[in-house]
């Protein structure tokens, strides 16, 4: 390298930014002295600072990517270009501002009532037009998000749209008033002479079908409308309760009276007459809809009456025994009483039950036990003096003067036991034959308690060895005495 030219490079121009060069030093001569006549002394240039470097591509490059950025973070909040919802455009758009733009496209939408409507115009606000646009708007974004290629111009999102009745009816009445006449329920009434309960028919109207008018809408909207002509004369309109509705709720009211009641288990211990139930009763149209409505006070005039009719003494069981114990016969069968339960909420249950179609209201009673008595009978027949006497629990029930056997044909003595009855039959002996004898009661062989009508000594032996007694004597010991009773004949 040339010295000079470095030396000579100390006056080259620096770029106008930088700042001047500070002075050049010379350099000691080696001893403290330059030389006479000689070269003048080496001085270092200064070093010069580095240029800047031209940075308008990176500022450009930072440009294309923030704009890169941009767009795909914009295509991950918007929605698909194409996109549509029940034919509402809303691509290009976040899903919030989609909502406000399908509520704003379906609140601006016009209807034009034609023929009786004079061409009056109603808007979706007028008429309460509602989407659940919220929701709709987020599906949208969900099935057609703009980052998604394949998503962009698809398939549009169906939606419902409905007004709302009231809103739209009122709306319809004030701009075509003429077009309405109120269609008439059918009904539900008690018909006392027939004690069932009929229905009154109804009645058809007129009016402006808002279901048909919401069709409508929803197919202009779809269309890609926003107006759209509809007629404004009358249409039929139904009654919201039919008479086959009322014939049904008619139907459940009178297989209630069929059954309407008090019950004790399986036994309708109360019956309520279908007059009386239907006094607690009455059908309410509400909104449209048929339904029972029972009345607590009205039902508890009979809950008062309850006690009167429910309770009951137990009834006592009787029962004829030898002196075994053995059961003879049940002379009284035994019943258990029964009191009422707590029937403080009585009427409001029942009430509840009448208006589900259910008449049988179930009664809670305690249950009163019966007792058993056994009575321990037997005769006696005393031949001494002609006297039969019956004995229950060893006393006295009663005591007849008796015919005995004659000497000749005498009665047997002994204890015995009643084997079998027969109420009428001929007594046939060896030189005898006595017709149609009743209330024979057998206690030995061809020996019997049986009523004679042929005589009237008693207290005196008149028979063939049978113990003759006045008939309406016999028949009571027939009935008194069953078989395994025992008969004691004696002197």
């Amino acid at each position: 390298m040339c010295v000079t030219d470095v030396v000579s490079a100390s006056k080259a121009t620096t770029d106008a930014h930088d700042e001047a060069p500070a002075a050049t030093e010379v350099l000691a001569p080696i001893d403290g002295a330059p030389a006479e006549g000689g070269t003048p002394p080496l001085a270092w240039a200064p070093v010069e600072p580095k240029p800047k470097k031209k940075r308008l591509g990176l500022w450009i490059g930072l440009g294309l990517g923030v704009l890169a950025l941009g767009a795909g973070a914009a295509s991950a909040i918007l929605i698909a270009p194409g996109t549509t919802v029940a034919g509402i455009p809303v691509g290009w758009l976040t899903p919030g501002a989609a909502a406000d733009a399908i509520t704003s496209h379906l609140a601006d939408t016009e209807v034009t009532l034609t023929g009786a409507g004079d061409d009056t115009v109603l808007t979706g606000a007028d008429l309460g037009a509602s989407i659940d646009a919220a929701a709709m708007a987020d599906k949208a974004f969900a099935e057609h998000p703009m980052w998604n290629l394949g998503a962009w111009m698809g398939e549009p999102v169906a939606a419902e749209i409905s007004l709302d009745p009231e809103t739209a009816d009122r709306a319809l009445r004030a701009a075509v008033p003429t077009s309405f006449d109120d269609p008439v329920n059918a009904g539900v009434v008690f018909d006392a002479a027939s004690g069932t309960f009929v229905i009154v028919p109804g009645e058809d109207g007129t009016a402006i079908d808002v279901d048909d008018l919401t069709a409508a809408i929803a197919d202009a909207v779809a269309d890609g409308g926003k107006t759209l002509e509809f007629p404004g004369g009358p249409a039929e309109a139904l009654p919201a309760v039919t008479d086959d509705d009322a014939t049904t709720t008619a139907g459940t009211l009178n297989t209630m009276l069929g059954t309407v009641g008090f019950y004790v288990g399986a036994e309708r211990t109360v019956p309520v007459a279908p007059a009386v139930a239907a006094s607690w009763l009455t059908v309410v149209d509400d909104d449209g809809q048929l339904r029972i409505d029972a009345d607590p006070q009205t039902i508890q005039a009979t809950i008062d009456t309850l006690p009167g009719l429910v309770n009951r003494a137990p009834t006592n069981a009787t029962k004829v025994v030898d002196s075994d114990g053995n059961v003879l016969r049940e002379e009284t069968a035994g019943v258990n009483g029964r009191t009422l339960g707590d029937t403080s909420d009585a009427a409001d249950d029942f009430a509840a039950q009448l208006e589900a179609g259910e008449g049988v209201f179930e009664l809670e009673v305690a249950e009163v036990p019966f007792e058993t008595t056994n009575l321990v009978r037997h005769i006696d027949v005393n031949l001494s003096s002609q006297r039969a006497t019956l004995y229950e629990n060893g006393a006295v029930v009663e005591s007849w003067l008796i015919s005995s056997g004659l000497d000749a044909t005498p009665t047997p003595t002994g204890n015995f036991t009643v084997f079998a009855h027969t109420e009428i039959q001929d007594m046939v002996g060896e030189d005898y034959v006595t017709k149609d004898v009743q209330w024979n009661t057998w206690f030995a062989t061809d020996i019997a308690f049986h009523g004679a009508y042929w005589h009237n000594n008693f207290g005196n032996q008149m028979s063939h060895g049978c113990v003759n007694m006045p008939v309406s004597v016999a028949k009571y010991v027939f009935d008194w005495a069953p078989v395994g009773v025992s008969v004691a004949v004696h002197w």
